[in-house]
C-alpha cells in the first residue's frame, strides 16, 4: 500500500491507530504500526483475567460484534481484519477459545490440523495463488494482542522478509 499522508492520531480502544490516504485512491485507510500492536499486546497481557475474560472474538462469534465473515463452519469462523495489514487479511479463529497457542494440547490437534487445512481453503478462495503469509501470534513477546488464538492469512502483495 502506498500511503500518501497521515492525517490524524487518535484513539480507538487502548490503541493507537493512524488514519492513512492510500496514494491517488482518495481512500482512507486505518493503519497499525508495529509499535502500536506491540504496546496492544503488553495492555492486553497485563490485565489479570487476559485469558478468562471475553475477547472481541468470543463477541463475534456470539454475534454481538458484527464482522465481514468470509467462512465458518462447526469448528471455525474467519473474517476480514478491521484494519488490513495487506490487500488481504483474514483471521480465522476456533469456536473454542484456546488463549494462547502454548495452552494447545494434543487434544487440539485435530483442531489445530483443521484450521491450518482451513487456512489454505480460504487463501484459494480469495485468489492468493501467488502465495500468502499465514501467522500466529503468541504471548506478549509474540505481539498477542486477542488472547483467543487466531490465525492471520495475510496476502495480495509480496511480503518482506525477515517478518519481524
Amino acid at each position: 500500500m502506498a500511503v500518501g499522508r497521515i492525517i490524524s492520531l487518535s484513539l480507538l480502544g487502548s490503541s493507537l491507530w493512524s488514519k492513512a490516504c492510500v496514494r491517488g485512491t482518495g481512500v482512507w485507510q486505518a493503519r497499525r504500526t508495529m509499535s502500536d500492536e506491540v504496546n496492544k499486546a503488553k495492555e492486553a497481557a497485563g490485565g489479570a483475567g487476559a485469558k478468562s475474560e471475553p475477547t472481541i472474538f468470543d463477541h463475534i462469534l456470539s454475534g454481538k460484534i458484527p464482522a465481514d465473515i468470509v467462512y465458518e463452519d462447526e469448528k471455525c469462523m474467519a473474517f476480514r481484519d478491521v484494519a488490513p495489514q495487506a490487500p488481504k487479511h483474514i483471521l480465522l479463529i476456533p469456536r473454542i477459545r484456546i488463549p494462547t497457542l502454548d495452552d494447545a494440547t494434543w487434544e487440539h490437534a485435530p483442531l489445530l490440523g483443521h484450521l491450518m487445512v482451513t487456512a489454505k481453503e480460504i487463501a484459494a478462495k480469495e485468489g492468493l495463488d501467488k502465495g500468502y503469509r499465514i501467522v500466529i501470534n503468541n504471548g506478549v513477546e509474540g505481539s498477542q494482542s486477542v488472547y483467543h488464538l487466531h490465525i492471520h492469512i495475510i496476502g495480495g502483495r509480496q511480503m518482506g522478509w525477515p517478518p519481524g
